[in-house]
């Protein structure tokens, strides 16, 4: 007779390093874990000298490897403290930090990191790292933001949508992210207006922009109906708006607890990039920001 086993909890995975925001990182983390009953992994990611090196290479590994531990036990303390009885977890990565968090991103439930990441490219608002993992992660990332989060944040969460498969994907993420908190959740969606696009100019065919929006609040209030099942007494607000997406998302991210985004998948060169609106916001918002990834295109 053999026994089914249960597949192992996919873990909320808090990436972590040295310097300022990463103890706001690990609350969040915490809370998150214990809101989806996960447990929390905190990773830390740090890279060895080829083999070959002198004595003094490897006397200063041995010195990184400790030191690194001791950051790694060092935010698993503050995690158990932050939500006792949470199950916590350490891991040392060897080698880059992103391509490490990427490959555990397949078995994770979600990604935490902060928005300054290591590596390089100063000339990045975001840290590559952390653009990398939100570009390439199979699992939602979230970004946080230490300096732009409000001490106490409405319970609010907030999702930007439009009427594509991202969009719908991110939809369902913060349906859950605003039933784990008992928040309200404020769905907003920029309209689109022919008449002020860059190419409304030289469209023969007039367009009202009322009728724009008659059918696009037809289209949000069909998928909100859709889900009022799962979610009883969840308070949602649909807002339309005829404004850019990046800055009204970025307005309504204010006081709330977390800002939802899609980002399709991509392939060939196109897979180094993020959805306009998703990278716009990871660099305006004013809280959270949770990047949902969807399936790949060409």
């Amino acid at each position: 007779m053999t026994s089914a086993t249960q597949p192992p909890e996919r873990p909320i995975i808090a990436g972590i390093d040295r310097g300022p925001g990463h103890e706001d990182l690990v609350r969040f983390a915490a809370r998150e874990a214990a809101l989806r009953g996960r447990p929390l992994q905190i990773a830390h990611a740090f890279e060895l000298p080829l083999p070959g090196g002198s004595v003094s290479d490897e006397e200063e590994s041995r010195s990184a490897a400790k030191a690194s531990a001791q950051l790694v036990e060092h935010y698993e303390r503050m995690a158990r403290e932050e939500v006792p009885g949470l199950a916590v977890g350490g891991e040392l990565i060897m080698g880059h930090a992103a391509a490490g968090l990427i490959e555990r991103s397949a078995e994770a439930e979600l990604i935490v990191i902060g928005h300054r990441g290591s590596g390089g490219f100063p000339r990045l608002p975001l840290g590559s790292v952390s653009w990398q993992v939100a570009t390439h992660a199979e699992c939602p990332v979230v970004v946080v933001r230490p300096p732009q989060t409000a001490e106490r944040p409405d319970n609010r969460v907030v999702v930007g949508v439009d009427t594509d498969d991202a969009s719908l994907q991110a939809l369902d993420v913060a349906y859950l992210e605003a039933d784990l908190r008992g928040a309200r959740l404020d769905v907003v969606h920029c309209a689109f207006d022919v008449a002020t696009s860059p190419t409304g100019a030289i469209t023969t065919v007039p367009v009202d922009p009322s009728l724009v929006k008659s059918g696009q609040q037809e289209f949000f209030d069909s998928e909100l109906r859709r889900r009022r099942d799962r979610h009883p007494g969840l308070e949602v607000n649909l807002r339309i708006d005829h404004a850019s997406p990046g800055p009204l998302l970025a307005e309504a991210s204010t006081g709330a607890c977390l800002l939802v985004v899609g980002s399709r998948r991509r392939t060939g060169v196109r897979r180094f990039l993020l959805g306009s609106v998703s990278a716009e916001v990871l660099h305006t918002a004013h809280c959270p920001v949770a990047v949902v990834p969807v399936q790949r295109d060409g």
